[in-house]
């Protein structure tokens, strides 16, 4: 029999892992940022408005989120290898279908239904992973593989508009579905980890595989309530930034070049806030409800900037401001997953992502209709980024009911020996100080009353 390591490796194949969920992130929200610019071609050819042809992404990412615990539950009961595997075939059949389709319909079924169920096998069972593997560099081993978002979609966004102008619409979704099926390659990858503290047999009923206890406690159900309303905004310039930037009179290579520019923006922060965040300055929640505001806002100033002088200009402000939102969304999203297992634990990591990722589907259903529905009404998007702008800062506010997010009177003496994998949300009581500190307990001195 293989022992048990003592704790996470810390590095390793973990490296690889990592690698492994910088291509999953990439073909998943990466595909998905860039999806945008097939949205009006989709409308003109069925003859639909804006709002319709939006539900395609929505359900899409509702779909590849909601489902999300289950990718969780079946990787933990059949590990993460043959799931991720499975739901790259999935996806690249999404979106081969979604090449013939006949109607709007059609469309709904392919990317949002079948390639959306193959997202949700693939994604939270390897950020899952991945956080089992690092403990002292978890959040920018999170970074490195969040990065990919970005990364793809700067590859992306150029790429697909070239392949729209030169195939169309149906070409490009089949080129797209020949690419999605190197996840399954990526998913051989992800070799199991077991570590101690892992339940000696994987839970047993619907509930306890789920995860939905964790609902129980009141830092996971902040922590929940949060991430829903955020999920409300935080998506919505996945679908509709590239949109916003033609009606704001840019032409097609102008908008695919605002959506490189966030993606550059929100590649380069995951890195830098993964690094700041696993130097323990600052308590993760602290960090989280701060970024997740600045995202906010930073959609205010994308729905407010002013009309191009010409279609053929290159709109200075709202890549300015693109670019400034991509920094902040950037630096808010491994925060999210990093400090999970300081709440749940490494044995519950793996469902909390797929339940936090439900969570996010929530308002991820909501934002690009609404979005889409408000621009039918008001003839540009500046409500859309205005409302939706509105639900991230409503839901940062709600995580300063988080453990640590907020200072305190007067400073506290660190811990003897808390390992900052041990979440406040376990049996065994630790100490509050060292809840969601990556880099141990001599890292931050926070304070209390």
């Amino acid at each position: 029999m293989t022992p048990r390591p003592a704790g996470p490796p810390d590095g390793g194949w973990g490296w690889v892992v990592a690698a492994t969920g910088f291509a999953v992130n990439g073909l998943s929200y990466g595909l998905l940022r860039s999806l945008g610019l097939a949205l009006p071609d989709l409308a003109e050819h069925f003859d639909r408005s804006a709002q319709e042809t939006a539900w395609v992404s929505a359900l899409a990412l509702a779909v590849q989120q909601a489902a999300s615990p289950v990718g969780s539950a079946l990787s933990t009961r059949w590990g993460a290898r043959p799931v991720v595997m499975v739901g790259g075939v999935l996806t690249s059949l999404g979106f081969v279908c979604s090449a013939f389709a006949r109607s709007l319909a059609h469309v709904y079924l392919g990317l949002g239904l079948l390639a959306g169920s193959g997202w949700a096998l693939a994604f939270a069972p390897a950020l899952g992973t991945l956080s089992r593997y690092f403990s002292r560099r978890r959040v920018l081993a999170v970074g490195l593989a969040l990065t990919g978002n970005g990364a793809s979609s700067l590859l992306l966004a150029p790429a697909l508009q070239f392949l729209l102008d030169t195939f169309g619409w149906r070409g490009a979704l089949l080129l797209l579905g020949a690419l999605t099926l190197h996840l399954t390659p990526c998913g051989a990858l992800l070799r199991p980890l077991t570590l101690p503290g892992d339940p000696p047999a994987p839970p047993r009923g619907p509930l306890a595989a789920l995860g939905l206890g964790l609902f129980t406690h009141r830092a996971f159900s902040v922590f929940a309530l949060g991430t829903a309303l955020v999920g409300g905004g935080y998506f919505v310039p996945y679908v509709h930034l590239a949109p916003h930037a033609l009606d704001r009179g840019l032409g097609g290579y102008g908008a695919a070049l605002v959506v490189a520019v966030a993606a550059v923006g929100d590649a380069g922060a995951r890195l830098v806030c993964g690094w700041l965040a696993d130097q323990g300055w600052v308590p993760l929640p602290r960090l989280l409800a701060v970024f997740g505001a600045l995202t906010g806002l930073g959609l205010l100033v994308v729905g407010l900037v002013p009309v191009a002088g010409s279609e053929g200009g290159w709109g200075g402000p709202l890549l300015a401001a693109a670019g400034a939102y991509g920094l902040s969304a950037g630096s808010y999203a491994p925060l999210v997953f990093g400090v999970l297992p300081g709440l749940v634990g490494l044995g519950g990591v793996v469902q909390a992502t797929g339940l936090v990722m439900m969570l996010m589907s929530l308002g991820g259903l909501l934002g690009p209709p609404l979005s889409g529905f408000l621009r039918d009404e008001t003839g540009d998007f500046t409500a859309s980024f205005l409302v939706c702008g509105s639900f991230i800062l409503a839901g940062s506010f709600i995580y300063m009911g988080l453990p640590r997010a907020l200072p305190s009177c007067r400073p506290a003496s660190p811990p003897a020996t808390p390992p900052p994998e041990m979440g406040e949300l376990l049996p065994v009581p630790v100490p509050q100080v060292a809840l969601l500190s990556p880099a141990g307990p001599r890292s931050t001195l926070d304070a209390t009353c």
